[in-house]
């Protein structure tokens, strides 16, 4: 009966890391497929300054949380892993059956409102004229101001706070559980939290890339995985913070982006 048990279990758990690998690839497959008005180098359309009414504001949206499923559920993956094993445990012993699907639910809820609150920053840039209509720039001096920021953001207690939380799934869990649904939910939505909060200076560099650029995309989400699986996070917190800092300044004080 043990040896069953611990068969579903594996067989569940594989499924899971299948489930994410899915998701993450069918999330990266909707972003490459090239969009009317997309550029050569693969990046994706974005509307115009004359185009930017309620419909594209919904459509940046829509675009911004499929961005955000495709480059943090990879990071996300080892937490949502841990879970399912701690609640296979759990439930082993009477809890409360819980799909992981829920604790993921409230983990990517985070970060699809986190991509709406981008959106209405696009569009607030475009009305501006502060971004350009190819690639979604900004421009010199709001880029090294950008880039500064997020290198400065490097160095704060809040990032290593969030980190830590990040990093050590166990912890996490052991220190945040919850029975039942709304407890799954409730842990999700904080992991989404905690998670934000490391990464959210970092996230902002899409304007600075460009946020059509598939290829800045790219970047970020292995950095977003590098900065939770490599050891001493904090010496590459600190020697990227440096290089982004100085980049910023360069930037903003040459002009030449």
């Amino acid at each position: 009966m043990a040896a069953t048990m611990q068969t579903m279990h594996a067989r569940e758990r594989a499924l899971t890391g299948a489930a994410l690998v899915g998701i993450t690839v069918l999330a990266w497959g909707y972003l490459l497929v090239p969009a009317p008005g997309g550029g050569m180098d693969g990046s994706m359309a974005i509307p115009g300054a004359t185009g930017w009414g309620l419909d594209m504001l919904m459509a940046s949206a829509a675009m911004w949380a499929v961005m955000m499923v495709a480059m943090m559920l990879p990071s996300a993956s080892p937490m949502i892993l841990t879970y399912a094993r701690v609640r296979q445990q759990r439930d082993a012993h009477g809890g409360t059956t819980v799909p992981t699907w829920v604790f993921v639910a409230g983990y990517l809820g985070v970060w699809v409102g986190f991509g709406v609150l981008a959106a209405v920053a696009q569009w607030g840039l475009h009305q501006s004229a502060l971004l350009s209509s190819a690639m979604g720039k900004v421009g010199p001096l709001l880029a090294g101001g950008l880039l500064v920021t997020a290198g400065a953001f490097q160095f704060s207690g809040l990032k290593e706070a969030c980190m830590t939380r990040c990093r050590t799934p166990l912890s996490f869990l052991m220190t945040e559980w919850r029975d039942g649904t709304y407890g799954a939910l409730v842990m999700g939505v904080r992991h989404g939290a905690f998670c934000t909060g490391c990464c959210w200076a970092l996230m902002l560099l899409m304007f600075v890339g460009g946020i059509m650029s598939l290829a800045w995309m790219a970047a970020l989400t292995l950095y977003f995985l590098a900065e939770k699986l490599l050891p001493r996070p904090e010496l590459v917190g600190r020697v990227t913070g440096a290089g982004l800092v100085a980049g910023g300044l360069v930037v903003g004080l040459t002009g030449y982006w």
